[in-house]
């Protein structure tokens, strides 16, 4: 699969970004007591984790991110992402059922490869 040119303003990807959003709102609320605002830490990730989904090659062609070949996340971001997930994912079917029924459905999708580039 040739890399998607990125279109941040998908459908896909605006509900992969508010998924995120309501993940990381739900674990910074539950973990750090924030109320309405994100905590530093945790505004510093969603705003990462929106980054990435900006410059995914493959758009709204993806999989989940957690089951995707391609590792875009530095080492200390993924693990936020691990644990934020871990979280939130389960607890997401309480407060949001569309977006994780969607995000289920999402993660069913088979992760893309790139195509490698073929020498002239």
């Amino acid at each position: 699969m040739k890399p998607q040119p990125p279109n941040p303003e998908h459908k896909r990807m605006k509900r992969e970004k508010e998924t995120i959003d309501y993940m990381v709102e739900l674990y910074c609320r539950k973990h750090h007591g924030t109320h309405g605002e994100l905590c530093s830490e945790c505004l510093e990730f969603k705003e990462y984790a929106h980054l990435r989904l900006n410059k995914c090659p493959f758009q709204e062609k993806k999989s989940t991110c957690g089951k995707c070949l391609i590792h875009c996340y530095k080492p200390d971001m993924r693990e936020k992402a691990r644990v934020v997930m871990k979280y939130s994912g389960p607890r997401l079917l309480l407060y949001h059922p569309m977006l994780a029924l969607h995000h289920l459905w999402d993660g069913r999708r088979k992760p893309p490869t790139l195509d490698k580039p073929t020498k002239p």
